[in-house]
């Protein structure tokens, strides 16, 4: 299968593409600079269309593209730049595949968990209603950038992620050091349900997915198990031998991180109903296990 991937520099977009390749996969990676290697074309999302003979003859396009929401606190500025450097390339994306002579079955688009906002107890299959907020309104506006691609008959899913746990990443990052000097611990109440996935669950998932010919719309790739904040905590301890016991009071994260640290204390308890329905296979049905790999990987 020859696949377009968007955002192939990043952290799960860098290990994506490894993975098709090594299933058989010839993978181009669209790059915002002079391109280096055959495999890359150059293009700028913010400023014109992407040449839809780019897409022509391509059998699936993957767009992971997007701005960090953890490099820097969210000011006026950062949040604009997070809308634009998702909803822009998505169009530039869609638009290309609407009018492209032969187009790809299947466009596979980046979206996130927080389309919910912060729902309570409340279980999120993929059919639950937007939310409220800065981010369930940039992910319903960067859902709806596909638009042109769906009305053309291309098969769109949006890639609804949770917390992705890979050592080298994400949340679990910044929190592995704290947890291994016995200095973790819940996050405000730590009621709140957290969505996960293991690295190799999202990664097979976004593969698996290319071939779903029966999954369109959205797609949650989470875990099957959500747990709440403080379970995640004392699992984490649990499996690194150290304590979990100093929680971050709500005001305190709110402080060092700003609205980012809003975000964190929101309660999202997603479940993966479309990846079920269609028999994905989970490798780490549990987030003792997800975690347990995450760490040795």
């Amino acid at each position: 299968m020859r696949i377009i991937v968007a955002g192939s520099s990043g952290y799960l977009g860098s290990r994506l593409v490894r993975r098709l390749r090594e299933a058989g996969h010839e993978v181009v990676r669209l790059v915002r600079r002079e391109p280096d290697h055959p495999d890359q074309v150059y293009w700028r999302p913010n400023e014109e269309d992407l040449d839809p003979g780019v897409v022509d003859g391509t059998q699936a396009v993957i767009n992971l593209a997007g701005a960090n929401v953890g490099d820097q606190r969210w000011t006026e500025a950062y949040k604009q730049l997070l809308r634009s450097s998702r909803v822009n390339p998505t169009a530039a994306l869609a638009r290309a595949v609407s009018i492209a002579a032969d187009p790809p079955r299947v466009l596979l688009n980046a979206s996130g968990i927080d389309y919910y906002g912060d729902a309570g107890d409340t279980e999120l299959p993929e059919s639950a209603p937007v939310g409220t907020g800065f981010f369930p309104d940039l992910c319903q506006a960067w859902e709806a950038a596909t638009q042109p691609a769906e009305r053309a008959g291309v098969r769109v899913v949006h890639l609804r992620t949770g917390m992705v746990l890979g050592a080298s990443g994400g949340l679990l990052k910044a929190l592995l050091p704290l947890f291994k000097l016995g200095l973790g611990g819940r996050l405000g109440s730590g009621r709140q349900w957290l969505p996960w996935i293991s690295l190799a669950d999202e990664l097979a998932a976004i593969e698996f997915l290319l071939g779903a010919d029966e999954v369109s719309g959205a797609a949650n790739l989470v875990g099957p198990a959500p747990v709440r904040n403080a379970e995640f905590a004392r699992t984490l301890g649990k499996i690194l031998h150290r304590p979990a016991a100093l929680p971050t009071p709500a005001a305190a994260l709110r402080l060092v991180a700003g609205e980012l640290g809003g975000e964190l204390l929101t309660s999202k308890r997603a479940v993966p109903a479309a990846l079920a329905t269609a028999g994905y296979p989970f490798q780490h049905p549990s987030l003792a296990e997800a975690l347990t790999w995450a760490i040795h990987h």
